[in-house]
């Protein structure tokens, strides 16, 4: 009877091993190269920030546009990410009504922890570095606007959903700290805060 008991829990253990060994095995033989293209929704805070001695109310509209990022898996769980696209076209209000508007690259890098990355539903969270430049802001009545480049952190939560070792399709979630200062013709009027939460749905590829 000991012998027996000890065999019913000794089996499913090395069935276990030898599955999850396999599962491993087949991650090795993947590079640690994936890339995703996918759509994406910016969507800015609802209130930007108030500019000239906090008179006037700035807001900026949501922007949809395509993105593509890239990942380096430095370990089965760990990959290091960066997210960009083209520039993205925003229309900038003023005390709720349209006042100018502006383009901005917010490219983002990650370090990203994969939970499950051999399952087929895999889910992970990212921390990360973000980077805006803006270009081409302008204002509808002819006045020159500046808006300074920002740093700031970012957080990432996604889920992929694996067709086989190389394809997946997912969606995930970011939220970016923009912060940049204004000025109009030379002069400093205030900070805007963009601050904006990243909707992505995507497909991705492993090589």
């Amino acid at each position: 009877m000991p012998q027996l008991q000890y065999s019913r829990f000794t089996l499913p253990l090395i069935l276990a091993s030898l599955t999850m060994s396999q599962a491993y095995a087949d991650q090795a033989d993947l590079s640690p190269w994936q890339v995703r293209a996918g759509v994406s929704l910016i969507a800015p805070k609802s209130n930007n920030g108030a500019i000239i001695d906090h008179t006037a109310d700035v807001t900026i509209d949501n922007r949809a546009g395509p993105t593509v990022n890239i990942a380096y898996f430095i370990a089965p769980n760990w990959a290091i990410d960066l997210f960009g696209g083209l520039a993205f076209k925003h229309q900038i209000n003023v005390n709720g009504n349209r006042a100018g508007e502006t383009k901005h690259l917010p490219p983002i890098l990650s370090l990203q922890y994969h939970f499950r990355p051999e399952a087929t539903l895999r889910p992970y969270v990212g921390v990360g570095l973000n980077y805006t430049a803006f270009t081409d802001e302008k204002l509808d009545n002819g006045a020159r606007l500046k808006l300074r480049d920002s740093w700031g952190p970012a957080l990432q939560v996604g889920l992929d959903y694996a067709f086989d070792q190389h394809w997946t399709i997912g969606a995930d979630v970011r939220y970016a700290r923009i912060n940049t200062k204004t000025s109009i013709n030379g002069t400093a009027v205030g900070d805007v805060d963009i601050n904006p939460t990243v909707y992505t749905l995507n497909v991705g590829y492993r090589f």
